[in-house]
């Protein structure tokens, strides 16, 4: 681990970036898209979540590493950066949009919006998204989100999207493109309840009930899974799923799932300051702290801070409770032996890659030891 974070450190000085930034090892991103490609079920495609990958150059490496056009959208800037970069894209939106937020996309009257597929989760989306429709005169692509146990919203029954399906032929501007079903809640049921494996055979049993409702010309999108799960599905009613994350693998998806699997994003930025910590106030307390392990001897201050992180380089550095978190100065305990000098680097894992991407500007991009790039983000907001 010394020698890669050695290797990082050098590459960021000789790019002189001297701030915190967003590091893409550009070799172990391959790495693991090179395992998407081995272990995804040859009947299933990928649809790249653009909000956990939000960089136009990032999804495009992906995409075309991937042979594919399909993604998932949820934010209406973003999505409209998409469709204006790849005139091939296919957008399906992850979650239901207010349906302004619909008419202000699709009031302007641009051509790529006919691109994207919208989310339905109740009849009454159904309704207002059917009145969008004939208020613009339009045709509307829309999906269903289907609730297969995660329990977040979506038709909760097959009667139920059966129901939504009677009521289309009322809306003549709505064109269903099929269902999506989301079991993120499957890596994380217990043992008790019959594991990982039993929920997601239970998800695909579900959705291929739903499924079962559909007209033979309403099943062009049939997407199940997230990064957690995408790789485990075989043989299933789905044709696609949705994978971002993983390619970058955050904290947070460190699952069995994505075993061998790399950390592709870290956050980098210099250690400012090497100190003897002391809390404010008696001198006695501070020492009286650390002879009971609660408080560090040594530690440093970070050039900002307060991320959706994780450290993980100088080895051991960790947060300490009694000093807190600070976006500008944050302090970090170091064990007494660590050998840090102002100026080197100190690096974090996110937590996760949506929003934590989008936070230091343009991505540096590594590949063979050196930065041979920097890569816009989308916007946040």
């Amino acid at each position: 681990m010394k020698a890669y974070f050695a290797t990082l450190s050098d590459a960021l000085r000789e790019a002189d970036i001297f701030q915190p930034c967003l590091l893409l090892d550009l070799d172990r991103l391959d790495g693991n898209i090179a395992l998407v490609k081995k272990r995804l079920d040859p009947s299933l495609a990928v649809r790249l979540v653009d909000k956990s990958l939000a960089c136009l150059p990032l999804l495009s490496h992906i995409g075309k590493a991937l042979g594919t056009h399909r993604l998932m959208t949820f934010h209406p800037p973003i999505t409209e950066a998409v469709l204006r970069a790849f005139p091939d894209a296919d957008l399906l939106y992850g979650k239901p949009m207010p349906v302004g937020a619909a008419r202000a996309a699709l009031s302007r009257g641009d051509a790529v919006w006919s691109r994207v597929c919208w989310l339905i989760d109740t009849q009454e989306r159904l309704a207002e998204y059917g009145g969008l429709a004939d208020e613009l005169g339009a045709e509307l692509r829309i999906a269903f989100e289907i609730d297969v146990g995660l329990h977040r919203g979506g038709f909760a029954e097959p009667a139920a999207l059966s129901r939504a399906l009677n009521a289309l032929p009322t809306h003549k501007g709505l064109r269903c493109e099929g269902v999506m079903a989301y079991e993120a809640h499957a890596p994380h049921i217990p043992g008790l309840f019959g594991g990982p494996a039993k929920a997601l055979a239970q998800a695909s049993e579900q959705a291929a009930a739903f499924v079962a409702r559909l007209g033979a010309d309403q099943r062009h999108i049939l997407n199940i899974g997230g990064s957690k799960t995408a790789l485990l599905h075989h043989g299933g009613i789905a044709n696609e799923v949705s994978m971002g994350s993983a390619f970058v693998l955050p904290v947070d998806f460190d699952t069995p799932g994505l075993d061998g699997f790399q950390p592709a994003a870290f956050i980098a930025t210099p250690i400012l300051k090497v100190v003897e910590p002391m809390l404010p106030g008696p001198p006695a307390v501070s020492r009286l702290l650390q002879a009971l392990g609660r408080f560090p001897r040594k530690g440093c201050y970070l050039y900002g801070g307060k991320w959706m992180a994780e450290p993980v380089f100088p080895e051991r550095m960790t947060r300490n409770g009694l000093l807190g978190l600070s976006s500008n100065q944050q302090f970090m305990g170091l064990p007494a032996q660590a050998v840090v000098r102002p100026g080197d680097y100190a690096f974090l894992r996110p937590t996760q890659s949506e929003a934590v991407l989008q936070h230091f500007g343009p991505i540096a991009v590594l590949s063979g030891g050196r930065i041979v790039d920097r890569w816009p983000v989308l916007p946040m907001m």
